[in-house]
């Protein structure tokens, strides 16, 4: 009798077990392991924040900085970093071209200006991706941000005039005032992390160099405003 009161009591906990288990929520981990650059490592985590709207949408994503190793052994920035924005127009139906995207790359400094708008205020970047070279000047781009009439959000605009190949792009997106709040808090989280200074303060809380992507080690190849 016992035996058989024993075999009863786990039937009834293994019947349970299932119950519970058909209950549970079923939890998939999505991960992207492709790129649209070649070099990238494939366990690279990609987390944007992206505006989709009917004629173009874009992105923001923080690009972290590289380090080099001075011979004194030393570790300073070699790359800045910043955060990227990538405008995309729209070809059909919830659908976006995004062989033909274009980037914009705001400095520390212009995210600063970013956090600081008010909903009445304006701002407008310039970058000329070509300017320490013998093509600078063929290509500009400019980044506005302009307030809607009745200050309930913005406009994000990227012109890029690209004299080599006489084309000239213009997008147009516009932001809720909900969106916007995300992009300047997202940015403002992001900002000590593209200066690297989390890294230099977490060096100094431990006691050691951890956690740099390295211009020589790795050798990892990232997007930048430049490639294009």
């Amino acid at each position: 009798m016992l035996k058989l009161h024993r075999m009863l009591a786990s039937s009834r906990h293994g019947l349970l077990d299932k119950a519970i288990s058909f209950n549970k929520p079923s939890v998939t981990h999505h991960f992207s392991t492709s790129s649209h650059a070649t070099g990238y490592n494939s366990n690279r985590i990609l987390a944007p924040y992206s505006v989709y709207k009917g004629k173009a949408a874009f992105s923001l994503t923080p690009s972290l900085p590289t380090f080099t190793k001075l011979h004194s052994g030393a570790v300073v920035v070699d790359r800045r970093g910043s955060i990227m924005v990538i405008f995309m127009h729209a070809i059909g139906d919830r659908k976006y071209d995004w062989e033909n995207r274009q980037r914009f790359a705001l400095s520390a400094t212009e995210v600063g200006s970013l956090l600081t708008m008010g909903p009445q205020d304006s701002c407008e970047f310039f970058h000329d991706p070509s300017i320490k070279s013998s093509n600078a000047g063929q290509v500009r781009k400019s980044l506005s941000i302009k307030p809607h009439a009745n200050s309930n959000g913005y406009f994000m605009n990227l012109t890029v005039v690209n004299n080599l190949l006489n084309t000239k792009e213009f997008f147009s997106v516009p932001v809720t005032a909900a969106e916007f709040a995300v992009m300047k808090t997202a940015c403002s989280f992001a900002l000590p992390h593209i200066m690297g200074w989390d890294k230099m303060t977490h060096q100094q809380s431990t006691g050691g160099t951890v956690g740099l992507q390295s211009k020589v080690v790795g050798q990892q190849v990232f997007e930048s405003e430049w490639d294009k």
